[in-house]
């Protein structure tokens, strides 16, 4: 008997790393769906569903950011200081749009120049890397440089890059749930840049206060801009290093090929797991159908770029070559119409830059795990182009594979833990809610209690 438990055990222990990771990120999607409980309406989902993703996301009531969603203070919790002044979280109004101008002007930047700027910023951070690094650590860097260039318009000094860097992967992080919030890192670049505010080469809004203006600067381009850059790099890097064919072919083939395998990557590891949107009207559906005002929607980014494709789980930048991307269920910068990524231009110009350079600098592998929301960071092994690559590299991929997957079973328990804990205190804090408390409330739209 006590031979059978043990084996049993044994067996279970063994297994965990190709099952407890998937269920866990499962879990965290659907606490995120349905934290505001009945309020909360998944799309695509029963309601609503993928033939109508589009449309509901674009419909001008589905506009509203923070107020009145619960999972809301969730997320200014992740991202304070100062997520009043994101721009992802502005409700409309005079000051959305005060800043939204002001990231327009930031962002205004020749091609050639974003060219240049990406090639001189992955350069550095490539020379003489080599062997094991972690992708998104190895390009961070190389994002707060550029996003730095773009709001001061001089190179970054070393200190505001470990600054933006301190800052970025501390918001990464506990996105993730695998670290707690280190609110002292997040405050450090905050007084850097209040201090450098003068420096900033276009006009900021000048309604805000100093510390408004810095933070607004801090969640538009130091928090977001580096993050998703940095994790879009990482995931389009995995992808090469896991598919040698495709990575030989993007080395030689042109820029269009490599916008295929670029808009793939991004259809199968959007930037977005789920954005969530309070209705701030009535959206009818028909047949009497409605989504009443008040209602939170939280689109799956992941879910809708999955449906209507034949195996949709295989990556094939083929897919991009057979049929206009317009007809495919794509849209890794947002909707048009809904406030999509305002750097929806110039992000797949530095994009498509980065990977290029990497490319005629280095040849990767990984056997490590690639998964949407990339909590090991991307594990990956460097060769120098045409350095050569002797027996030891299969070894370092066995070990790699090995660590990952044992790794990734410690760190979903972490993520399970943490998770739960960052969720119990954001409510406890509820930023968000109180924020709003403060301000008259909408006709249409309702107080959530708790």
């Amino acid at each position: 008997m006590l031979t059978a438990l043990t084996v049993s055990f044994a067996a279970v222990l063994i297994s965990l790393p190709w099952w407890l990771p998937a269920r866990i990120v499962a879990l965290r999607v659907r606490v995120l769906t349905r934290i505001n409980g009945e309020e909360s309406i998944p799309v695509p989902g029963d309601l609503v569903g993928v033939d109508r993703f589009r449309e509901v996301y674009s419909h001008p009531a589905a506009s509203g950011r923070s107020r009145g969603a619960v999972l809301s203070d969730l997320f200014w919790y992740w991202l304070a200081p100062g997520p009043e002044m994101h721009q992802e979280h502005l409700e409309a109004g005079e000051r959305y749009d005060a800043v939204a101008l002001a990231t327009r002007r930031i962002l205004a930047v020749p091609r050639t120049r974003v060219e240049e700027l990406t090639r001189r910023c992955v350069n550095r951070a490539l020379r003489d890397r080599r062997g094991m690094v972690r992708l998104r650590d190895l390009m961070m860097p190389v994002w707060a440089e550029f996003s730095y260039e773009l709001v001061f318009g001089e190179p970054c000094p070393p200190k505001a890059r470990d600054l933006i860097v301190g800052n970025a992967d501390d918001v990464v992080t506990s996105l993730k749930c695998c670290g707690l919030r280190h609110m002292d890192r997040r405050d450090r670049l905050t007084g850097y840049l209040v201090e450098r505010l003068p420096e900033v080469r276009h006009e900021l809004p000048q309604d805000l206060s100093a510390r408004e203006q810095a933070l607004y600067l801090q969640g538009a381009f130091f928090n977001t801009a580096v993050v998703q850059m940095s994790e879009a790099t990482a995931h389009v890097l995995m992808v090469l290093a896991q598919h040698p064919r495709v990575q030989k072919a993007a080395r030689g083939g042109d820029d269009r090929y490599l916008d295929q395998v670029i808009s793939e990557t991004l259809r199968l590891y959007p930037l977005f797991g789920i954005a969530h949107r309070v209705t701030t009207g009535e959206i009818p559906l028909g047949e009497g159908a409605a989504i009443p005002a008040g209602s939170v929607l939280c689109f799956n980014y992941p879910e809708f770029h999955r449906a209507g494709l034949p195996d949709p789980d295989h990556f094939d930048p083929a897919r991009f070559a057979a049929r206009p991307a317009r007809e495919i269920n794509h849209i890794p910068f947002g909707m048009a119409a809904n406030r999509p990524c305002p750097a929806w231009r110039l992000a797949p110009i530095a994009l498509r830059v980065a990977v290029r350079e990497t490319l005629h600098a280095c040849e990767f592998d990984s056997t490590a795990s690639h998964t949407r929301s990339l909590p090991n960071r991307g594990p990956c092994l460097l060769t120098p182009l045409g350095a050569g690559r002797g027996p030891e590299v299969r070894v370092k991929l066995l070990f790699m594979r090995f660590r990952d997957r044992w790794e990734d079973v410690w760190r979903s328990l972490v993520q399970l833990v943490l998770g739960t804990y960052m969720v119990w205190d954001a409510r406890r804090l509820r930023l968000c809610e109180r924020h709003f408390a403060q301000e008259p409330h909408p006709v249409g739209v309702r107080r959530h209690e708790s």
